[in-house]
């Protein structure tokens, strides 16, 4: 029995689904065949089922790198091996804007749990295999999609020093997790990838007048990583 999610590992896939979001987790298990309740225990909401024939799991993180490593590692000795985080973040670049949707490939590691695994001069980056996979099922679906870095921290309210340098480097957004994902995937030999719906503008984070644009771009993003999932458990079969 892990310290923190606490099921029977039999009840848990390969294939995880590491949202932040409460919410997002339960959006997530509604495409689930028969989706069934696994959990919620210190925070980590857990939902498996299968879609289109594959078993898989949907864990709520909640919000930051210690919370995301914890559930990786929790995971992963339940038998997961394989993790797309599906979130929600803001904007730096001013060509984005509310519901807008990113296939990560990389994060600027502004985050403290990641160091416990590997040095800052380790690049925090998905697995291709995942990225790919995100962007063969976003081009299937004809959903537009936006690639790049991001950058990822854990002060939330912290002020915004250093944002416009990161915008005339290219990084596309902001948000709290990514970068652990990918130092602690890398560094256990796991395999991750993240996707994300914009919730606001450079200039304003959540405005009321973009929630309608958010949701159905996180809509979008879910469906994508579903059909992402889909495909890499596809190969694994085949290989």
């Amino acid at each position: 029995m892990e310290f923190h999610i606490k099921c029977d590992p039999a009840e848990i896939s390969r294939y995880c689904f590491t949202p932040g979001d409460h919410t997002r987790a339960k959006r997530i298990a509604g495409y689930f065949e028969d989706p069934k309740f696994v959990t919620d225990s210190r925070g980590y909401l857990v939902f498996s089922g299968y879609y289109q024939g594959v078993f898989m799991t949907v864990c709520a993180t909640g919000m930051g790198g210690p919370t995301v490593a914890i559930a990786l590692e929790e995971l992963a000795h339940m038998g997961a091996d394989t993790f797309i985080r599906v979130g929600s973040c803001g904007a730096v670049q001013p060509h984005l804007g509310p519901g807008d949707v990113i296939i990560s490939t990389g994060a600027v590691r502004l985050g403290g749990t990641g160091n416990a695994y590997l040095p800052l001069h380790y690049p925090a980056v998905p697995t291709f295999e995942v990225t790919r996979a995100l962007v063969d099922a976003a081009a299937e679906m004809q959903a537009p999609v936006h690639l790049g870095i991001g950058a990822a921290g854990d002060a939330f309210y912290a002020p915004k020093e250093g944002r416009a340098e990161m915008a005339k480097a290219g990084v596309l957004s902001v948000e709290m997790e990514s970068d652990t994902l990918y130092i602690v995937g890398q560094f256990r030999g796991w395999r991750t990838g993240a996707i994300f719906a914009t919730d606001g503008t450079p200039t304003e984070i959540k405005p009321a007048w973009g929630a309608e644009s958010f949701r159905r771009g996180e809509q979008q993003s879910i469906e994508i990583a579903l059909n992402a999932m889909h495909k890499i458990a596809r190969q694994d079969q085949s290989n």
